[in-house]
């Protein structure tokens, strides 16, 4: 029910929604009435900001902080897009730079630097939508790679530089972190979906097979692979399977799974800040256990490459290790951190009276499609 990170069958997904939920309560053995819901796609946009505001008392207090993430925040967006997180990035208090908690300090100015998560309304809407179709009120809507990046990121590496590459089904999203905030995000409209169609398309096969065939046999690369290597490709409209060297198949999926990291890099380097990750990239989505993979990001980026395994989980660990399951384990924190009333500045400052009424709206959306 989803194409690249945009649902596109609202029946569809409203049906794998249903059918997560229940293998999750089975699991967990309790009833799940809400969720925290992720999002990525080509519509997201994102871009950083600068506010200042004169401290009151001379003295850094909640109200001032409020106000220079308001004043921060006051740019223009569209009316067709909504801001989806206000993440502080550094504060500045009398020139004094690098802060990342002012309150209680002595001053007369304070700055901030915020970086702005803005995404289409329709696609928030559908994705609420959606959900609470699925019998679920949608809690909070995270970024795809910032909950990623939640589950399998280091403090140190965040302090250090690291930018995280998710490649799922039909994006990349890309999350760059330096001295412990984030700086950039980004989302690339190619993902597994393409490398799959591209196999379905070069070995004539159906998709679902060459979902199948990419996930067992396939390689990022074919440089080590031999011609005698073969493997049983099923062939279309019910003819007979076919013997195809491994090596062909590989061959396909090289130039695509190049052609993403390369506009990984590119994208990069557009912002500057390809030389403020020096504790490398980490890889983490379904495609990210293509075998091979890690080794030629490492030559693509110029730099050390680490598949992005969740960590910070107890129970079923084994079950969620891969780096497949990095965005619903860090949604899973995120959720955790909200209940347990522990606050989530890496994600967002609250703003109960803003995103109160962005919920509202939400509701009202459904209610008004149901009416």
């Amino acid at each position: 029910g989803l194409r690249k990170g945009v649902v596109v069958d609202i029946d569809a997904t409203v049906d794998s929604i249903k059918h997560a939920v229940e293998e999750a309560e089975l699991m967990a053995d309790c009833e799940i009435t809400s969720v925290y819901a992720g999002i990525a796609g080509g519509h997201i946009r994102a871009l950083n900001s600068h506010g200042v505001v004169a401290v009151k008392d001379r003295e850094v207090g909640e109200s001032d902080i409020k106000r220079v993430i308001d004043a921060a925040k006051a740019v223009a967006i569209p009316m067709d897009r909504e801001v989806i997180h206000v993440i502080p990035q550094e504060f500045i208090v009398d020139d004094q730079d690098g802060i990342r908690e002012p309150l209680g300090m002595s001053g007369v100015r304070l700055e901030a630097q915020i970086h702005i998560v803005t995404a289409a309304v329709t696609s928030a809407q559908n994705i609420v939508k959606c959900a609470n179709r699925a019998g679920l009120n949608v809690m909070d809507i995270v970024l795809e790679p910032l909950a990623s990046a939640e589950a399998t990121l280091a403090d140190d590496e965040r302090d250090l530089g690291v930018c995280l590459i998710d490649i799922g089904g039909g994006t990349t999203d890309i999350a760059v972190f330096c001295e412990g905030s984030i700086q950039h995000t980004s989302v690339l409209g190619l993902g597994g979906y393409h490398i799959s169609n591209d196999i379905a398309v070069g070995l004539r096969t159906p998709f679902e097979e060459a979902e199948r065939i990419k996930k067992k046999f396939g390689m990022a690369s074919a440089r080590y692979l031999g011609s005698d290597d073969m493997i049983s490709v099923p062939s279309v409209g019910g003819r007979r399977p076919r013997q195809v060297s491994r090596k062909i198949l590989c061959e396909i999926i090289e130039p695509r799974v190049d052609e993403i990291l390369s506009l990984a890099r590119q994208e990069i380097a557009k912002t500057g800040l390809e030389d403020r990750i020096p504790s490398g990239v980490v890889l983490t989505g379904g495609c990210s256990a293509l075998n091979g993979l890690a080794d030629l990001a490492e030559e693509i980026f110029e730099a050390p490459v680490r598949p992005g395994i969740p960590t910070h989980i107890g129970g079923l660990r084994d079950v969620v290790r891969g780096p497949m399951y990095a965005t619903g384990v860090g949604l899973a924190l995120f959720g955790a951190s909200q209940s347990n009333s522990r606050p989530a500045t890496r994600f967002r400052i609250r703003d109960d009276s803003i995103f109160g009424r962005v919920k509202q709206r939400m509701r009202d959306w459904f209610y008004e499609d149901m009416g």
